[in-house]
């Protein structure tokens, strides 16, 4: 099989090239050139600016396009490249494309980029934008490979965790320049600084929404826009060491895309 081509290096993107990878998949990761993963730390996203990036036991390398891509990637040895629009498609040719950029909507995705497409969470059709959808909503459904129409709608308010729900994640209060106080695993306390964003006015302070662990936060540097998502807080302290491995969530999601690449191999697809 040609190298499986995911669209998207977040943390629900890395589980599935976790996944993937680990089972004997060559895998080419497609990303945009200022990747906004809040979980960075199990997010191979994190290799566009750092040149790599580890996570668990697998290492994705950046290449600086299709086919360098190609010459670099095999099984166990995953690649990403800097292509926010697909256009590398035309020289990778994979079997399989899987949209995992969880924008919540279609962002060009089609069923004829590849024999196999699979989409991940809401905003996409199978049968019509893509063969297959992946559930992404927790819950009973969580995982559910969906053959014939789309996934629960975005709700807009993230996950309950302990009684936590939008509180939980925080947004840019200002546009500005990310200056990282706290780092991902950090205890922090409600109101406690955790950032500052640089403005043309000065320093604005972002403080912490609830008590708990800096699950993630976009890196210094980074140009942020009013209102846009930029930390994540876990009310659960035994939560802190998970910072560093994928989410059960993002486990269940990998486990039904390959259940279909492996049903593909075996021509069991209908």
């Amino acid at each position: 099989m040609r190298p499986i081509t995911v669209r998207g290096g977040g943390d629900l993107a890395t589980g599935t090239i976790l996944r993937l990878t680990r089972a004997g998949y060559p895998v080419i990761a497609l990303e945009c050139a200022f990747p906004s993963s809040i979980r960075r730390e199990v997010s191979f996203s994190e290799a566009v600016r750092l040149g790599s990036k580890t996570v668990e036991d697998v290492t994705i390398t950046l290449a600086s396009g299709a086919e360098e891509a190609l010459e670099k990637v095999r099984p166990l040895h995953p690649v990403i490249i800097v292509d926010e629009f697909c256009e590398s498609l035309r020289t990778i040719r994979p079997e399989v494309f899987i949209d995992a950029v969880i924008a919540k909507k279609n962002l060009g995705t089609r069923m004829d980029m590849a024999d196999l497409t699979i989409a991940l969470g809401p905003g996409f059709c199978a049968g019509r934008d893509v063969r297959y959808v992946i559930e992404t909503m927790r819950g009973h459904s969580l995982g559910r490979i969906i053959s014939d129409g789309c996934a629960i709608p975005n709700t807009g308010i993230p996950g309950e965790i302990d009684g936590y729900g939008a509180e939980r994640v925080i947004h840019a209060p200002k546009a500005g320049t990310l200056k990282g106080v706290c780092r991902i695993a950090d205890i922090v306390e409600k109101g406690q600084t955790i950032a500052l964003i640089g403005t043309e006015s000065g320093d604005v302070a972002v403080p912490a929404s609830i008590s708990g662990v800096l699950r993630g936060i976009l890196p210094d540097g980074f140009p942020v826009r009013e209102g846009m998502k930029m930390a994540d807080i876990d009310p659960r302290l035994r939560e802190q060491e998970n910072c560093y491995t994928v989410s059960d969530k993002s486990r269940c999601i990998a486990g039904s895309v390959l259940e279909l690449v492996c049903a593909y191999e075996r021509n069991l697809l209908s």
